[in-house]
């Protein structure tokens, strides 16, 4: 019994020493991709002809509703992610070979803008366009959004704005043509509130609301 007992303790003190080094050592951004895929397997799995919503920390952040006009609507964002991220493969592992979806709306380009040295406009433009193509090979419908603007809060000071700025501007010059040549409907954002994030970059709930009347103006394409 004493054997047990001291067992029993040490095995307590061994879970929780493995609990404190996994609350001081949070997953790495890997970790956090692979668990998001391992998720978006698993839902795939249970829907037909969905329509995925693909992107950054503002998909994964949102709060779309379940379904529209019978097409459950999938949650693929994947915090952190730009076009150097291979979404397109990260999504496709995800499909594991199962049918098409109904539809994949691209919402990125944030991160990319937001680097400590933003690729060119034409780098982003290359990099955009293969994702595209890409996401082509899992739908016959495709949409991409356009990216929404900064302000200054938070850490983002009026100077960072304006450059980040001028760079979003940059890009989002580019995807009315890049989605036109993947046969991809280009959606504009709604313009936004005065107040629209939660640090600059976030969305708060009025730039949700703005956020979420896009994807779903590209979403009601398909239930005609």
């Amino acid at each position: 019994m004493n054997r047990l007992r001291m067992g029993l303790a040490v095995a307590s003190i061994c879970a929780a020493a493995t609990w404190l080094v996994w609350t001081r050592n949070p997953t790495s951004p890997n970790d956090h991709r692979q668990m998001r895929q391992l998720v978006l397997h698993y839902t795939l799995a249970r829907t037909d002809a969905p329509i995925i919503v693909i992107g950054d920390s503002i998909v994964e952040a949102s709060t779309l509703p379940q379904s529209v006009c019978g097409h459950p609507i999938v949650n693929a964002g994947l915090s952190g992610a730009s076009t150097a991220s291979d979404l397109g493969s990260w999504l496709a592992t995800a499909f594991s070979g199962r049918q098409q979806a109904a539809l994949i709306v691209l919402s990125l380009g944030i991160n990319d803008a937001l680097a400590s040295t933003p690729k060119s406009k034409q780098d982003f433009g290359d990099r955009y366009g293969a994702l595209l193509t890409a996401l082509s090979k899992m739908t016959s419908h495709l949409a991409t959004l356009e990216i929404s603007p900064v302000e200054p809060q938070g850490r983002m000071t009026p100077g960072l704005r304006d450059d980040a700025m001028k760079t979003i501007n940059d890009y989002n010059s580019l995807l009315p043509d890049l989605a036109k040549r993947n046969g991809a409907a280009f959606v504009a954002l709604p313009a936004m509130p005065m107040h629209h994030t939660l640090d600059g970059i976030h969305l708060n709930a009025d730039g949700y609301a703005a956020w979420d009347k896009a994807v779903m103006q590209a979403a009601a394409t398909i239930c005609s």
